[in-house]
């Protein structure tokens, strides 16, 4: 199982990033439905999709949603697997 932390990378992996006629930069991720954001820079762009991000993962658990999109086949909501060791 991977961490939130991984999950939340992979994600950003994945971000899209293009730059308005004003200059600015307008930054998503696809499949994340409703998250975006924009920034005066690629990196300001950055930070705040990765800050938008956490509180859009919020919200899905809030309003009861327990699936988020998988993103390169982690599943942030998937069950841990044990080994057995008695084998």
């Amino acid at each position: 199982m991977a961490t939130y932390l991984e999950y939340t990378d992979a994600a950003l992996s994945h971000a899209r990033f293009e730059r308005m006629e004003s200059g600015k930069y307008y930054a998503s991720i696809p499949d994340f439905d409703g998250l975006s954001v924009m920034g005066d820079t690629e990196e300001d762009a950055r930070r705040e999709l990765r800050s938008a991000l956490d509180g859009w993962i919020d919200v899905q658990v809030k309003i009861g949603h327990d699936r988020v999109p998988v993103v390169d086949g982690i599943d942030l909501f998937a069950s841990p697997k044990f080994v057995d060791d008695h084998r």
